[in-house]
């Protein structure tokens, strides 16, 4: 009980220190304003995510470091290297901990929604493939545990309170006053290094679709995400265009994400087979076959998705956006 306390207290601490990005920041402070935002969000949720009993503890934790590292990647120039290269790894093994539960997480939620009728109860070899993978998902969030037990991850929450709190901590300094440092300087190249990153990818995307290259739609997803980060990130100086604009790239993201879970959720779930009953087996091998098919339905259909992100409708939000600055 005392440890919780210590727990919630910092993170009133941490509350009291946040304040909104401002378009005349220096790009370091920037960063550490949107990271301590991520870094209560991921505290917050700790807890939850230790227990298990709502999925999305574990959903909103990894988010929150998945954010705070684009934001180390993103800005990483603006701060000295070694000053974030342990933050960076840190929260990475976290994050490696929080994806093995999540992923077993969706997979069973998927099989679930599959196997329970409108009526009645769920059928009892079904019942049995989700004590299978309830069991490896059980050894997933020991492993989770024990990495946040450690006095490394006790120390590396104190170390990182106090960098995203503390002014000018590892930041870079420039020598002269022309250098580009502030948000409003640096974020308009950031944003279109960044969308013409994702737009690299219309050499390939036909291909890609077509011949089902799961490769290169997957690193297309990356791009997406990059970008997305890079634009919600700075959505306090951005102009009302913005939101529109993330919302397309949520959407976006979503469809790839869908794609690339059925295509991951059917090599994870055919492990499952060898380890049930025939009865089980034989009910679990209906699920992956129709999860197949549906993948493919999602991956045709992605053709007119990459068509409305290239259009003067979505593009001209992120300009309209931009120009606020």
């Amino acid at each position: 009980m005392e440890e919780l306390a210590l727990h919630q207290e910092l993170i009133a601490a941490l509350k009291a220190q946040l304040e909104p990005v401002r378009a005349e920041d220096a790009m370091a402070e920037a960063g550490r304003k949107i990271m301590l935002r991520e870094f209560i969000a991921m505290l917050k949720h700790e807890a939850g995510s230790r227990i298990g009993t709502d999925i999305e503890d574990v959903h909103d934790m990894r988010v929150a470091i998945r954010r705070m590292r684009s934001a180390l990647r993103l800005l990483g120039d603006y701060y000295k290297p070694k000053a974030i290269r342990a933050y960076n790894r840190k929260l990475r093994r976290v994050a490696r901990a929080l994806g093995a539960v999540r992923d077993l997480d969706v997979m069973i939620e998927a099989f679930a929604n599959y196997a329970t009728p409108t009526e009645g109860d769920m059928p009892p070899a079904a019942e049995r493939v989700i004590a299978a993978m309830d069991k490896e998902r059980d050894l997933a969030r020991m492993e989770l545990n024990h990495a946040l037990d450690r006095g490394e991850y006790r120390r590396f929450v104190n170390d990182f309170s106090q960098f995203l709190t503390t002014e000018g901590a590892g930041a870079r300094l420039h020598n002269d006053d022309l250098t580009p440092s502030q948000v409003r300087h640096v974020l308009p190249t950031l944003i279109y290094t960044h969308i013409g990153a994702v737009r690299a990818f219309d050499a390939v995307i036909d291909d890609a679709i077509e011949q089902n290259d799961q490769v290169t739609l997957h690193n297309l997803r990356i791009e997406f995400k990059r970008l997305r980060y890079a634009v919600s990130m700075f959505e306090d100086v951005l102009g009302a265009p913005a939101d529109g604009f993330i919302n397309e790239l949520k959407k976006i993201q979503d469809h790839l994400g869908e794609l690339q879970d059925s295509y991951i959720a059917v090599q994870r779930l055919s492990d499952f087979l060898d380890e049930v009953d025939e009865e089980a087996a034989a009910y679990l091998q209906a699920y992956i076959d129709q999860l197949t098919p549906n993948a493919e339905d999602k991956r045709k259909r992605f053709a007119e998705v990459w068509k409305r992100f290239n259009s003067k409708t979505v593009q001209g939000m992120i300009a309209r956006a931009v120009a606020a600055l």
